[in-house]
């Protein structure tokens, strides 16, 4: 009897074939019929597989069964997943916690420590590598994911096809593959590589030579392989007009956030306008105004007349981990000054120097607290994946240049315990970093300036966000500080936003650096010479989940 035109009951019960039933058995649920003519079905607690007449085709029973894709199924038992020939016997004897189905000779499986990787038709690993997630093979090629969550595309041995890494990614079709940075969705050829400039909130794949796509502002587009519009099929629901609008009148919402958590109004939440006016000494009326602009940003919401503060709020609460109290301060008391003068920085020949930020902290002690503070949290939210990304063996003489108040120390040691850490900062920051950190016996505060000789030994350096603050010219004394510690042979690990070539991500961060510390961020290529004039040696780039990428460079 046929198999191929057999549906599924709407009861999901049993298995028709124009609407009548070819079995008299029911289950308490059945999957489709595959190929060699065997479907999945449950009852109870049980599973298996049955033929068409409904008889079973073995005699094992399993916890849950699935189709069969090129000759094998999975199924799970009690001591985990596995596969199954079409007549029960199991493929191989090793047990996973989850097992996908064969395409093109391989499978994803996820072992009980949680990596994933594929094996073969034999259920032998098809490579050595685990990955925290691995998609289908399709074409020979498939999606794995690191555990710094970026992905790239590897082949049928493990080896990777292209080497580059993106925030989200898909198999190749029809000679392209869905991939997204920051700066939105697109399609790459085999190389990698960017086939257009545009980027999209989604994107479809390529059918012969052209996809669908919706842009930022809401529109529907059918676009062809060099990112040119072919059709409209929806117009954009946010005009260009209104967003640019929007992003003049920035300020309204920076503002607002500064001047809620200068008057204290969060960490008062939850309370009723009327409570919270009289407690801060507050124009009741306007209060209640500033409060619906910042429930407009998601920051507070009301319900029964009380304001609490939303998830999102809480970050601005100054006794949160990772509190942006402080940067909100920063962004819209300081900054502003510097910004200011924009227009004077880029023109040629203007009166414009780069400020001395640094100085200017060290000089108010009030407002250093608070910048440190600021820097403190983003330390806390982008460096907890770095410390596993470096690879250190943990018995290391690390130098932590520029270390602030030793937040990244804190997660390097929770993973290394034995290493032995420098931190190196300006005196005003190593007198604050002992005064609120809790001591800890690895780590050795040296108060210096980056530009002075350091007088100490490692076997590495760390410059985490360091670079960034300064031109050239200093970056590179910096550079030659820290080779000037360093044996040949000897590793300078660069945590740093890395700029593309393909898309113009990071230039807001970039143009903010320029007026705050006369600094910049850097393209691969930039960093890559600086290195080399500083007597290192680019080797690799690990790419996080955060904003920063590692740059790894050995002393030569």
């Amino acid at each position: 009897m046929s198999w191929d035109d057999l549906t599924i009951s709407s009861c999901g019960t049993h298995h028709l074939r124009e609407a009548v039933p070819i079995y008299t058995n029911r289950f308490d649920s059945v999957l489709k019929f595959h190929a060699p003519g065997l479907a999945p079905v449950r009852l109870g607690d049980l599973a298996w597989h049955i033929q068409v007449d409904g008889s079973t085709a073995y005699n094992s029973r399993f916890r849950r069964t699935f189709g069969f894709y090129e000759g094998l199924a999975a199924v799970v038992a009690d001591d985990g997943a596995f596969h199954i020939t079409p007549a029960g016997a199991h493929v191989y004897s090793q047990r996973y916690a989850w097992c996908g189905n064969f395409q093109g000779g391989r499978c994803t499986v996820r072992a009980f420590s949680g990596d994933y990787f594929h094996i073969n038709s034999a259920g032998v690993p098809a490579y050595g590598d685990r990955w925290r997630y691995a998609g289908d093979y399709r074409d020979g090629i498939a999606v794995v994911q690191s555990v710094l969550g970026v992905s790239t595309h590897i082949d049928e041995t493990g080896e990777m096809l292209h080497g580059l890494w993106f925030e989200d990614l898909d198999v190749f079709h029809k000679g392209f593959a869905r991939a997204r940075d920051s700066s939105g969705w697109m399609h790459i050829d085999c190389a990698g590589h960017p086939i257009y400039t545009r980027r999209f909130a989604s994107v479809e794949p390529f059918y012969n030579g052209q996809a669908r796509v919706e842009t930022f502002s809401g529109g529907l587009e059918i676009i062809e392989e060099t990112g040119r519009t072919l059709t409209v099929l929806r117009p954009q629901r946010h005009s260009d007009f209104s967003a640019l609008s929007a992003d003049m009148v920035g300020f309204w919402r920076t503002q607002t956030i500064a001047s809620a958590v200068e008057l204290g109004v969060l960490d008062t939440l939850p309370s009723t306008a009327l409570e919270l006016a009289k407690e801060l000494a507050l124009h009741a009326d306007r209060l209640t105004r500033m409060l619906r602009a910042l429930s407009e940003m998601n920051i507070v919401h009301e319900v029964s007349g009380v304001w609490r503060l939303t998830d999102r709020g809480m970050y601005l609460r100054k006794d949160h981990p990772l509190t942006l109290a402080h940067a909100a301060i920063e962004y819209g008391y300081h900054f502003p000054r510097m910004w200011a003068n924009l227009s004077e920085a880029i023109r040629r020949g203007g009166s414009w120097n780069s400020p001395d930020i640094f100085g200017s902290v060290a000089m108010d002690a009030a407002r250093g607290e608070l910048h440190h503070q600021m820097l403190r949290s983003y330390a806390r939210h982008d460096y907890l994946g770095v410390p596993a990304a470096l690879g250190l063996t943990g018995t290391e003489r690390l130098i932590d240049a520029g270390g602030g108040l030793g937040d990244l120390a804190d997660v390097l040691l929770d993973e290394y315990p034995d290493l032995n850490i420098t931190l190196l900062d300006r005196p005003e920051v190593i007198q604050q970093a002992r005064h609120e950190h809790a001591k800890r016996a690895p780590i050795s505060w040296l108060p210096r300036d980056f530009f002075d000789e350091w007088g100490i030994s490692a076997d590495v350096v760390i410059l985490a966000r360091i670079l960034h603050d300064w031109d050239d010219a200093d970056a590179l004394r910096i550079l030659t500080r820290a080779r000037e510690s360093l044996s040949a042979g000897c590793r300078l690990f660069v945590v740093e936003m890395v700029l593309s070539d393909d898309n113009p991500g990071g230039g807001l961060c970039d143009l903010h650096l320029l007026m705050a510390t006369g600094g910049r961020e850097r393209s691969l290529g930039h960093f890559a010479d600086l290195l080399r004039r500083a007597g290192f040696e680019l080797k690799e780039v690990r790419h996080l989940s955060t904003l920063p990428s590692i740059l790894v460079a050995d002393a030569i």
